[in-house]
């Protein structure tokens, strides 16, 4: 005979487990969140959408023909208004852009949006600010998992080198990346876990590369035609970050419209400046190899992993880059030949990313199963109405002064998130969208 308060016990315990299935299933229908500094993190969404790694009946490695997120609901944040993220640090305001990450990740999991699971599509964001981000969710929204961009591309990468050759990796990321030390960190880490010989790191900070894909006006306006006083990008002279007229048959910029703005007097060029996301990719593409000659290495170079999301949008350029630079003749030398592999691998790790997050959550019982196909919501963050526009540039965003210039207390009150629409990025990055991530753009809603 079963005693009574074993019945209780059971009937306890038989609730417990009903109650505890019931709630899994119930957050397994909450979206999965992501964020970027700007629209770049939307490569990272493009990998979702195509992603086909698993067994959607089983959960096992192995694609099946169907999207493995197809049933899921994406949230995506543009932090537009506050970026780039990548010269926080440089300008004194680590902790600021410390606090406007997570805020990033606040938004994502209020009551409204409640996301399940928060990717930070940001290479900047996760290499300063990944620790505060797991913080708060432990503090606030215990059970909601982060996934970062950094340890993707370094997966990648150890899936790609043996353990026993000597290689050398190129990164290039935003001045905030790389001067966190994040991707020579966790390549260390990672490859000394693993053991054999750890890969030599040439870095190379992409200063006004994000911005220019974002079509911030310090670092490329569309409108120029003539340089000018408020630019912000690469100037010309010689050393590292600089332009040099050295090196003018290596950059190959393009020229057409107003790609590249120049000033000649007596014949001679006085003053370069970048115009274009393409002629940005150019430019910070061949000072990474410069650097890398430098190093004296008798290993070429053979894979460069993009640490910012917005690279990949110029994947194309820079694989043009590389043939032409091994084409590069200057009298009877070729003097990129001996810096390139056979062949050059650029490491997008987005792809890393979904896979990273697919198992998080099989492995937690989260993934959607069934139903409907799976949306996209967007967000942007724009100024507050409240903004004096004296402090707002002719782009509708903040001007340099006034973005870097805040503190942390108040700076809730400058900002406010809306659902992205048309009039609130412009059309060349719209047209960008379209044509470099057909899988987003079919689902947004613009």
């Amino acid at each position: 005979m079963v005693h009574s308060g074993m019945l209780n016990r059971l009937f306890l315990l038989f609730t417990v487990v009903i109650f505890s299935l019931s709630s899994c299933s119930q957050r397994a229908e909450a979206p999965v969140g992501m964020f970027d500094s700007g629209t770049g993190g939307l490569t990272v969404l493009e990998a979702f959408l195509n992603l086909d790694e698993f067994n959607n009946s089983t959960g096992e490695r192995g694609g099946d023909g169907i999207a493995d997120f197809v049933n899921e609901d994406f949230v995506f944040l543009a932090d537009q208004v506050n970026m780039p993220y990548g010269i926080y640090n440089a300008q004194g305001k680590g902790d600021l852009l410390k606090e406007l990450v997570v805020n990033d990740a606040r938004f994502l999991t209020t009551d409204s949006i409640n996301s399940k699971i928060v990717v930070i599509a940001c290479n900047t964001a996760t290499a300063n600010a990944l620790e505060e981000v797991e913080n708060y969710l432990n503090k606030e929204k215990r059970g909601t998992r982060v996934i970062g961009v950094i340890n993707a591309a370094v997966e990648e990468l150890l899936s790609l080198l043996p353990s026993d050759s000597l290689a050398v990796v190129g990164v290039m990321a935003t001045e905030g990346t790389i001067s966190s030390g994040g991707y020579e960190r966790t390549i260390r880490e990672m490859f000394e876990k693993r053991g054999g010989l750890v890969p030599i790191v040439v870095n190379q900070a992409g200063s006004g590369f994000a911005e220019s894909v974002d079509l911030e006006p310090d670092y490329t306006d569309l409108s120029a035609n003539v340089v000018r006083d408020s630019y912000r990008g690469p100037m010309l002279g010689e050393g590292d970050g600089y332009i040099n007229l050295s090196l003018f048959d290596a950059y190959n910029f393009d020229t057409t419209g107003n790609s590249i703005l120049t000033s000649i007097e007596g014949g001679k060029i006085t003053d370069v400046q970048l115009n274009s996301p393409g002629n940005y990719a150019r430019f910070h593409l061949i000072s990474l190899l410069e650097k890398f000659r430098a190093k004296e290495s008798r290993v070429k170079i053979e894979n460069i992993i993009l640490g910012c999301t917005h690279y990949p949008y110029l994947i194309d350029t820079m694989e043009v880059v590389v043939d032409e630079l091994r084409n590069l003749r200057r009298g009877d030398i070729y003097p990129y030949r001996d810096l390139l592999g056979d062949e050059v691998n650029f490491i997008d790790p987005s792809k890393y990313v979904a896979i990273e997050t697919y198992i998080a959550l099989r492995d937690a019982s989260l993934l959607k199963k069934g139903g409907k196909k799976g949306s996209l919501k967007t967000y942007i963050s724009l100024p507050d109405p409240s903004i004096s526009e004296d402090k707002i540039d002719p782009r509708g965003g903040f001007t340099f002064e006034f973005k870097y210039g805040r503190e942390i207390k108040g700076v809730n009150e400058t900002y406010v998130v809306k659902e992205l629409s048309k009039d609130f990025i412009p059309a060349e990055s719209i047209e960008r969208i379209e044509k470099r991530l057909p899988s987003t753009y079919g689902i947004m809603k613009l």
